[in-house]
């Protein structure tokens, strides 16, 4: 007679409620494994399991209590929270963060040097579990990086980009992303880690841009070179147009760094193969039908 199986324990998602977290949490329901989501607005608990309430820049009573049962944990929450949950989490949770490449910039902002901090901060906690750094994350439910961009596209008959867009992005798609949170959350870390995660291909801006373009439905426009000061004075202007997506000037800025990343770790540490920017641009806007090129 067969013993029955031990049902595998449950995972407290933290940022249940947000992008990746919702993708996270849907994947592990698909593999049948419980999730506990860990979330500050109960408002925004539909299609979720019953969650446990907790604001992670509040007092860690809350959070403590949520998580005093874990015994593995993802955090999609922005990582300058990970010094809370470092406080309140079990010593012998297995963690997961998510980080952000932002990290690497030439010009860093709030974003970037919070991404620092948590890092910094699980590193030398002793925690065993791993922080992932994505690169841009495109084809989540909801996401605002392809689609923003598809919106400016539509408005405009040509693509204005600094250095004519010739600086190089990896993208990765949502599904690639949570492939490597879960593959991560099923290793044996031994102390704590650090990786990057990105797509499979480094393209220059501007291709990516006509990618985006042909993948939304829209016909081909040039490139047109235009100086980065000139258009992060425009940006300006983004909030008085009609339909154009709001734009800041530090988004101009990064648009002059390369962000292409050697994914050899990611492959050999997770096992996962991200998709290509073609392929994953075709998930992503497949949802909205046949297209037709338009002007």
């Amino acid at each position: 007679m067969r013993s029955p199986q031990t049902p595998p324990h449950p995972v407290h998602v933290i940022g249940a409620s947000g992008r990746s977290g919702r993708a996270v949490c849907q994947a592990l329901a698909l593999r049948g494994t419980p999730v506990v989501p860990v979330i500050r607005n109960p408002a925004r608990a539909t299609g979720l399991p019953t969650p446990r309430i907790a604001d992670l820049s509040g007092p860690t009573g809350p959070l403590r209590a949520a998580l005093a049962d874990a015994t593995r944990i993802i955090c999609t929450a922005h990582a300058r929270h990970i010094p809370a949950l470092l406080a309140t989490a079990p010593a012998t949770a297995r963690l997961v963060c998510l980080g952000s490449t932002r990290k690497f910039t030439r010009w860093p902002d709030a974003h970037g040097k919070d991404v620092l901090l948590g890092e910094q901060a699980l590193l030398a906690s002793g925690h065993s579990g791993v922080i992932l750094h994505p690169t841009m994350i495109y084809g989540a439910q909801g996401e605002n990086t392809v689609q923003r961009l598809a919106a400016v596209l539509r408005l405009l008959p040509f693509t204005p980009l600094p250095g004519g867009g010739r600086a190089l992005v990896q993208p990765i798609w949502q599904g690639d992303v949570t492939a490597c949170i879960l593959a991560a959350l099923n290793k044996a870390w031994d102390g704590p880690h650090s990786l990057v995660i990105a797509g499979a291909d480094a393209v220059p801006y501007r291709q990516f841009a006509a990618m985006v373009g042909a993948a939304a439905g829209l016909a081909p426009r040039p490139t047109i070179p235009v100086p980065a000061g000139l258009l992060m004075a425009l940006t300006k202007l983004s909030a008085c147009v009609p339909g154009l997506p709001r734009i800041g000037p530090d988004e101009i800025r990064r648009l002059l760094e390369n962000k292409n990343f050697d994914i050899t770790p990611m492959q050999t540490t997770l096992g996962v193969r991200p998709i290509g920017l073609a392929e994953g641009l075709h998930h992503t806007f497949f949802a909205l039908g046949p297209k037709t090129p338009q002007a």
